[in-house]
């Protein structure tokens, strides 16, 4: 054996085990990180089995975007190693699609016999497998906020006072937000942003900043925020609301000084006015193009200067497709690097992300992934020691109104409106929870009008018309219309529940009802909730969203359970409940067995399932049994069921083995 065989092993087996590691090993040489060797493992991440001789930037051309070249390219001028913990990154395959993996990671340095850095090694272990069911064990958490229990008082304080009740879903412009705490311990902070619908379809965006930190800068920041808007929505004027919270900066204990940045958008030919109150002006996000930053308008912080003028205000164009960004400085402000840099990285990133080019997030809207994905690539990186607010808008064009027209003696009536609700309002940008409200109420309305409209007529002409309309203020607008007889709904425990739902779950509802037919009118404002994100979820990405339910009907037993159990997945409607009543009678024997039916998988209840309920429920009653209905919270079925006021458990009252 030669010396190197006696310090190191037989250089077979050390190449044997060299390429049968598990962990992806991999050796770069030179300036431009060419590959001098790498294990099995590293070509089977890469796709390709013949790596040695290529570059690190050919094999990884994606990492350009997701910030992940320039730690390499650190690491080879500096000659300082780089970890990581539980990283998320995507990797292009063959085909053009990408694989999503989590990995820890060591990168170091080697040297060349004089001392120079010759190039680096790469050690990955992909943990995306076990991230992945830490992820989806906190989404399964119905109260996965009890993780930051030391911070749950101040962080209600902050949704209550730093962040609007939701953000505006409107119709020629997609708003989104998020805000990273600089500490989870002491999550109080003084940043806010706001988006404001004013008169004619204009919206105003806010994102401000208050000096200091703690519950004394959220309550002054609260106190801005609500002057502001207010002065905004009174006034429609973007310098008499600016000048009026200028002069409140004075007498406000702790406002002066702040700063605050407000753009107002006019859909009419997508022009933006903007005032930079001592803050970082805005940067216009061209489609497909590199970002801009807009030039400050000169004017200083709040409470310290004098009115603001016209001279001290900005214009610029928002073309369809593009996007505005507003942020706090924290996002400029982090550890290593100098404001020019930070600007620089900033544009890139932004750039990227609503070209999505960064993290493919099929979850996430345009202007979310600009929101969400630029904090998440760029406070990893180094880190943050402020608060990070950032407030995203990208012009869109608006949906076209939804028409439908439903005929009474057509099958699959029912499903087809839901399907075709569910996309049209996917397209508005309509949140979770008022996409189900709204889908719940106009098919409430549209199974009345079909029920009880046409009880005198059987042909072709027994249909019902559905229009939905997003308007300019954000409002949705539905109108479920008959050519039927009106007849006077009369409630009781198990019947006329269909307008009680409906009432219940949207802002207004309005009948009106002639001798040509009636029209019921549903008007409900959308808002999407702004994103609140916390420092673990930079590394180890946001919870994976539920896989989506399966929408036909499956009644299953539950052997497992101790008494009688079965299992309700799918629609409840007026379909369908038939089926369902007869089922549950049969596992209860018709009342005279104790029960639990679990409707963790029910994805729609209407009134007909409803009253149902209420039918078996007496029976049980009547012979001296139990039927418990179970529900977890926020589930679709305990929402109906809160509503309509029947006893249900939302917690499972067994556990399966």
């Amino acid at each position: 054996m030669g010396d190197d065989d006696d310090r190191t092993g037989d250089a077979r087996v050390v190449r044997d085990r060299f390429e049968s590691m598990s962990p992806i090993l991999a050796c770069y040489a030179g300036p431009e990180l060419r590959v001098i060797a790498g294990n099995a493992a590293f070509r089977a991440l890469v796709s390709q089995e013949f790596v040695v001789g290529r570059t690190y930037h050919e094999l990884f051309p994606e990492f350009a975007a997701q910030r992940i070249n320039a730690i390499v390219e650190q690491i080879f001028a500096t000659g300082e190693a780089q970890t990581g913990r539980e990283w998320r990154f995507q990797v292009a395959e063959p085909d053009g699609t990408r694989r999503e993996y989590y990995m820890d990671f060591l990168i170091e340095p080697y040297r060349d016999a004089d001392g120079a850095v010759a190039g680096i090694t790469a050690i990955g272990i992909d943990v995306t497998d076990q991230v992945r069911r830490r992820l989806a064990e906190q989404e399964r958490a119905i109260e996965a906020e009890r993780r930051y229990a030391r911070a749950r008082d101040v962080i209600s304080t902050l949704q209550q006072q730093l962040l609007p009740p939701g953000l505006p879903v409107l119709p020629e412009l997609e708003v989104a937000g998020s805000y990273l705490l600089a500490d989870a311990e002491n999550a109080a902070g003084g940043d806010w942003f706001d988006a404001v619908v004013l008169a004619g379809g204009r919206v105003a965006l806010v994102v401000g900043d208050v000096v200091g930190h703690g519950l004394a800068a959220s309550a002054t920041m609260g106190q801005l925020r609500v002057l502001l808007r207010d002065r905004l929505l009174a006034t429609g004027n973007l310098l008499a609301a600016v000048n009026t919270v200028n002069t409140a900066a004075g007498w406000i204990p702790g406002a002066r000084a702040a700063t605050v940045c407000v753009v107002v958008f006019d859909p009419a030919d997508g022009a933006l006015t903007y005032v930079t109150a001592g803050h970082p002006a805005p940067l216009l996000l061209p489609a497909g193009g590199d970002g801009v930053f807009l030039p400050a308008t000169g004017a200083g912080p709040l409470g310290v200067g004098p009115s603001f003028t016209a001279a001290m205000t900005g214009t610029a164009k928002l073309a369809p497709g593009a996007a505005v960004l507003l942020y706090t400085d924290g996002i400029l402000e982090r550890p290593g690097r100098s404001l020019s840099r930070a600007s620089v990285e900033l544009a890139q990133v932004a750039a990227d992300a609503a070209a999505d080019r960064v993290l493919r997030d099929d979850a996430l809207l345009p202007a979310e992934r600009i929101s969400v994905q630029t904090v998440e690539v760029l406070a990893r990186m180094n880190g943050h020691t402020d608060d990070i607010t950032l407030l995203a808008a990208r012009r869109v064009e608006p949906p076209a109104p939804l028409h439908l027209t439903l005929t009474l003696h057509h099958d699959g009536q029912l499903r087809k409106l839901r399907t075709r609700l569910s996309e049209w309002l996917s397209t508005c940008g309509a949140g979770a929870r008022d996409a189900a409200a709204i889908r719940h109420a106009v098919a409430e309305l549209a199974t009345n009008s079909l029920d009880h409209a046409y009880l005198d007529r059987a042909d072709d002409d027994a249909t019902c018309e559905v229009t939905l309309t997003l308007r300019p203020s954000g409002r949705i607008e539905a109108r479920v219309r008959d050519h039927g007889t009106w007849r006077e709904p009369r409630p009781s425990a198990d019947r006329g529940l269909g307008l009680q739902l409906a009432t219940g779950m949207v802002d207004q509802l309005h009948v009106h009802h002639d001798e040509h037919g009636t029209t019921a009118v549903v008007t409900h404002t959308l808002a999407r909730p702004a994103r609140l994100l916390t420092t673990e979820q930079l590394s180890a990405g946001r919870p994976v969203p539920a896989p989506a339910q399966a929408d036909p009907l499956m009644i299953l037993d539950q052997p497992w359970a101790p008494t009688r159990r079965i299992r309700v997945d799918g629609p409840v409607d007026t379909t369908t409940s038939d089926h369902v009543e007869t089922a549950v009678r049969a596992a209860g024997s018709a009342g005279t067995t104790d029960l639990t039916v679990d409707l963790t998988g029910v994805t729609h209840l209407a009134s007909a399932g409803v009253a149902a309920f209420h039918r078996l429920a007496a029976a049980h009653r009547a012979n001296g049994t139990t039927l418990s209905w179970y529900a977890p919270t926020a589930s679709p079925a305990d929402v109906i069921l809160t509503l309509v006021e029947v006893d249900h458990l939302t917690q499972d009252p067994h556990v399966p083995s």
